[in-house]
């Protein structure tokens, strides 16, 4: 295979650097989340204790960047809008959630093109849980 057809065939978990990574992101992302006090709101929807909310974000953006989708497999039918619609979720609180997302990504170290790609499509997808 050359090397375009590898780069073709590589997933973006694949890109990023598979498990291991991803669970890096997660980690830095709620380590954000709850330290820095740009995103207090985030955190206090959130529950006190975040271990859970850390294995099920890495388990659903391990599978939705293409490694093994054990998260879907273990919830047929559940999407992540669903999850979220009971939230109560504005403008400033998917911006708070991308903004953190966005600086994990960096002190990571993913690729800046991929962190790019990740970050606009991250700004949408929250953008679309907002109820108001």
């Amino acid at each position: 295979m050359s090397d375009a057809e590898t780069a073709v065939a590589q997933t973006p978990f694949d890109q990023i650097g598979g498990a291991a990574r991803v669970q890096a992101v997660v980690d830095a992302f709620y380590d954000l989340m709850d330290g820095d006090p740009a995103y207090a709101r985030l955190r206090a929807i959130h529950a006190p204790d975040l271990t859970p909310m850390r294995a099920s974000l890495a388990g659903f953006l391990t599978g939705w960047l293409g490694g093994p989708r054990d998260w879907f497999a273990a919830r047929p039918g559940v999407c992540m809008m669903s999850l979220h619609r009971s939230m109560p979720i504005d403008a400033e609180l998917a911006r708070q959630w991308t903004d953190a997302m966005g600086r994990a990504l960096d002190q990571v170290g993913v690729e800046p093109e991929m962190a790019n790609a990740l970050r606009e499509v991250f700004g949408r997808m929250s953008g679309n849980m907002t109820t108001r």
